[in-house]
């Protein structure tokens, strides 16, 4: 079945996840990618190793459907074999600070000077333009600077999420902005740069609770699990766990007061709207974990299933490995990899299209796995191969 990005040829130089991840989605579209990383190896790959060789789990997610090789484009021989690489490509995938993009050859002008409609998705951390434009940074920054962390944990001890969001979603929002620059290039002909940052993707996600400060100064401060504007939703302990429970809206608070046998809640002026219901969220919490407590976790979510009150247990990775909605929906590709004693239980494609599926279909590279290759294919003889290799340009 034919894929929706079938001929498109991508070169993933991101490192870590939101470069990478970003050519992972264009890649589970069809596109042919190709990860470049450093000869010895970058350091993404081997984050929590899980192979003989130190290959990590990360690095299983999102080097899935690409081919691998090893170059230094710092070295004049590498910076020709970029050229060569762009000459044939349709998008550059970097998540790397200006500064370096220049040094390594990859910024805009450097890539149209040898494929004019040439399309460069520049990942940064701030974003080009303003003070912080050259700054390094990872996924925590995001969340510290856009006041993400800030309302999390306690107002004694900001905590960050261990998922990293900021890093996923700038890749998600990157894949968005890549479609739409080849969409267009479609009818104009020309190339032109998607550029995201993490600073961007954070302050997005925060741009509510930042409309709200900046308009009517609320000041809010971190409340844990607890939501500052609805209620009941925080999370409970129970006989034998965690659940989490969420209600927005006056018909959810309803099912709730009555499902609690207080009535009299409905009329209370304290819990006349989602927001007053946010700012009175400490009794509600306190009636339901009191509720919560005398019950297991089945028992809570079986409650609140028969009043459509959204619930879920707060589950462990291994739970959620084991988890019969997980398996029942097929959403883990057990790809097999060199070295490792277990298959990699890689999440397939985020999202589905019914015409023309994404797929995951292979598993990430060795390293420098397709390097001979993919010189060959740029037209470099076995003799020619062998010496850069001994230069360790490749």
């Amino acid at each position: 079945m034919k894929q929706v990005l079938e001929g498109i040829r991508v070169l993933d130089f991101g490192r870590y996840i939101a470069g990478p991840f970003c050519a992972s989605l264009l890649a589970d579209l069809g596109a042919e990618v190709i990860r470049i990383e450093k000869v010895s190896g970058s350091e993404d790959r081997f984050l929590s190793p899980v192979s003989e060789q130190g290959d990590g789990a990360l690095f299983m997610q999102v080097g899935r459907n690409k081919r691998g090789m090893t170059l230094n484009p710092m070295k004049p021989e590498g910076r020709e074999i970029v050229k060569k690489l762009v000459a044939g490509a349709d998008v550059v995938v970097a998540n790397l600070p200006p500064d370096t993009l220049k040094a390594m050859g990859l910024d805009y002008d450097s890539l149209k000077a040898v494929k004019p409609d040439i399309i460069l998705t520049m990942i940064s951390a701030f974003g080009t333009g303003g003070p912080y434009s050259n700054r390094v940074g990872f996924d925590g920054l995001g969340q510290a600077m856009s006041g993400a962390m800030y309302m999390s944990g306690t107002a004694e001890q900001p905590v960050k999420s261990y998922a990293p969001f900021i890093d996923f979603g700038t890749a998600s929002l990157s894949a968005v902005g890549t479609m739409a620059a080849l969409f267009e290039r479609q009818s104009s002909g020309q190339g032109q740069v998607v550029e995201a940052s993490l600073f961007n993707t954070g302050v997005t996600m925060m741009n509510g609770t930042l409309i709200e400060q900046a308009m009517i100064a609320a000041n809010r401060q971190a409340t844990l699990n607890r939501s500052q504007t609805s209620g009941p939703a925080d999370t409970f302990r129970t006989k034998d766990g965690w659940v989490l429970i969420q209600s927005v809206g006056g018909p959810l608070f309803e099912r709730w007061a009555n499902l609690m046998n207080e009535p009299e809640w409905l009329e209370d002026p304290r819990f006349k709207d989602d927001i007053s219901r946010g700012n009175n969220g400490e009794v509600i919490s306190a009636r339901l974990a009191t509720w919560c407590a005398e019950r297991t976790s089945a028992e809570v979510l079986a409650a609140m299933e028969e009043a459509r009150i959204p619930a879920g247990p707060v589950l462990s990775p291994q739970e959620v490995v084991d988890d019969p909605h997980v398996a029942a929906r097929g959403m883990f590709k057990q790809l097999e990899y060199p070295g490792a004693t277990k298959a990699a239980p890689v999440m397939d494609t985020p999202f589905s299209l019914s015409k023309t599926p994404p797929s995951v279909r292979h598993r990430a590279p060795t390293l420098g796995e397709h390097t001979d290759i993919i010189m060959q294919e740029l037209g470099y003889d076995d003799a020619s191969i062998k010496e850069l290799r001994n230069k360790r340009v490749i």
